[in-house]
């Protein structure tokens, strides 16, 4: 017999689905359904006034003894320290110095600063627009064509995403129940292919239209009168110590030599060491560089919050077990069921945050796809969580960047300046969607992409 608690499920699944577009943050939307929900089930007599005062408690277990949050907020910290004291800057100065004579110099170095800035893309319109702002300007200066330039930035700006330390792989890790350090070493090589083939876009294009000034004029004026020491100087602080402390960090957490959290404060003592050395450890500055990571923190961990009390309601109304009904029957098999889930989570990109999708929906999906059996595919030492959280991370990238819906493509051009057009951004960009939709299906078709270098390093 059907009756009204079975319907909850539904009902809260469809006005997430319906209010997400309404333009409320979506934390307060979850916590509200959450709350509003308990409250509906206490009225009917299905759950008791107890739960609803058991949400708390909920909360403290699910975050207390995890490794992962108290990380988070400490790599953000040396994110912004490394951004807001224009240690970006002399980076992309150093890097563009070094890279001069190089076809493409610029691109390339604009996509080798994604790199290292990995750790601030906590939310990935900051990155993209810290780029935007840094390296967008000096690049049409040098005559790169718009659509050229807002290409390379935009993938830049989306690299951090996938690359370690990047705060989402922290968060698939926790999902999807993998160690960091082999979430880690699995996004390496697929990252790796894909920076592989911005870098021969970016030079092939380059070739055939070449920009109209060379890529060192815009540093050629700090050359004069430098010593080979000062040089070497501007080279170490620009370069070898900010490269140095990201791989610090990374290198603590996949070899064990200390826990995340550990290595997290050592990439904030690091970004703090920097600033001084740079001479821009001042009050306001570090101020600013707090205000930040708190602000940006804060968010994070209040869409966590948030989805921790609207899963309550929805699990304790057997919502789970509703998602696992509602694609079982589809009956589409293994792979169709890992392509509609992949599919799901695309769309959902081009309208909310990485964050929303990792915490909200993959907790719905993780009951499906732990039940799909890939070991035929995968073979004896392959990982089906590793391989899926390499693809789910590829995906929701590549959707932040296709367009014409593409959440970055819309903070990128709100920080270009007006001469970029919403069109170049499309033009620019497809080459770059090309080359993401290349490296998913070779993930897919070969998994050793995603798990022989764990397999390799943790035996």
């Amino acid at each position: 017999m059907f009756e009204f608690v079975d319907i909850l499920p539904y009902a809260m699944l469809a006005s997430l689905a319906v209010l997400i577009f309404s333009g409320l943050p979506v934390a307060v939307l979850l916590a509200g359904l959450g709350v509003g929900f308990c409250l509906i089930g206490i009225a009917i007599g299905e759950m008791p006034v107890i739960a609803l005062l058991n949400i708390p408690l909920r909360i403290y277990g699910s975050i207390n003894g995890s490794l992962i949050y108290p990380t988070v907020p400490m790599l953000l910290f040396m994110g912004m320290a490394l951004e807001k004291s224009g240690i970006a800057r002399d980076l992309l100065l150093a890097l563009q110095h070094l890279l001069g004579r190089v076809p493409a110099g610029m691109a390339i170095a604009v996509t080798l600063l994604g790199i290292l800035l990995a750790p601030t893309a906590g939310v990935i319109g900051a990155s993209v627009a810290t780029l935007a702002l840094i390296a967008l300007p000096t690049m049409l200066e040098q005559g790169y064509r718009p659509s050229l330039a807002s290409g390379v930035v935009a993938a830049a700006g989306t690299l951090g995403l996938i690359l370690p330390p990047a705060i989402m792989l922290f968060f698939l890790a926790g999902r999807l129940r993998v160690t960091i350090g082999h979430m880690f070493l699995a996004a390496l090589w697929p990252a790796a292919i894909l920076i592989v083939l911005y870098l021969l876009y970016y030079v092939i294009a380059a070739w055939r239209s070449p920009p109209k000034h060379p890529d060192s004029s815009a540093v050629d004026h700090w050359s004069f009168g430098w010593s080979p020491w000062q040089w070497l100087l501007f080279y170490v602080r620009g370069l070898v110590l900010p490269a140095g402390l990201i791989f610090l960090v990374l290198g603590s957490i996949i070899f064990a030599w200390a826990t995340p959290p550990q290595s997290g404060a050592v990439g904030a003592a690091g970004g703090l060491l920097l600033m001084l050395l740079n001479g821009r450890l001042t009050w306001p500055l570090f101020r600013e560089v707090i205000e930040g990571a708190a602000l940006m923190t804060a968010m994070v961990f209040f869409v966590v919050l948030a989805a921790n009390v609207f899963s309550y309601p929805f699990r304790f109304f057997s919502g789970d077990e509703v998602v696992s009904q509602m694609l079982g029957s589809l009956a589409f098999g293994d792979w169709g069921m890992l392509f509609t889930i992949i599919g799901i989570i695309f769309i959902l990109g081009f309208f909310i945050d990485w964050i929303e999708i990792t915490i909200i929906t993959l907790p719905l999906f993780m009951p499906v796809l732990r039940d799909l059996d890939f070991s035929a595919h995968l073979g004896p030492d392959g990982s089906g969580a590793l391989w899926m959280a390499t693809l789910i991370a590829l995906t929701l990238q590549t959707s932040f960047l296709t367009p014409p819906f593409g959440f970055a493509l819309f903070f990128l051009k709100g920080a270009a300046p007006p001469e970029v057009k919403i069109g170049d951004i499309y033009r620019g960009i497809i080459p770059i969607v090309g080359a993401q939709l290349l490296v998913i299906s070779l993930v897919i078709a070969f998994p050793l992409l995603a798990n022989w270098l764990p397999n390799q390093v943790f035996n």
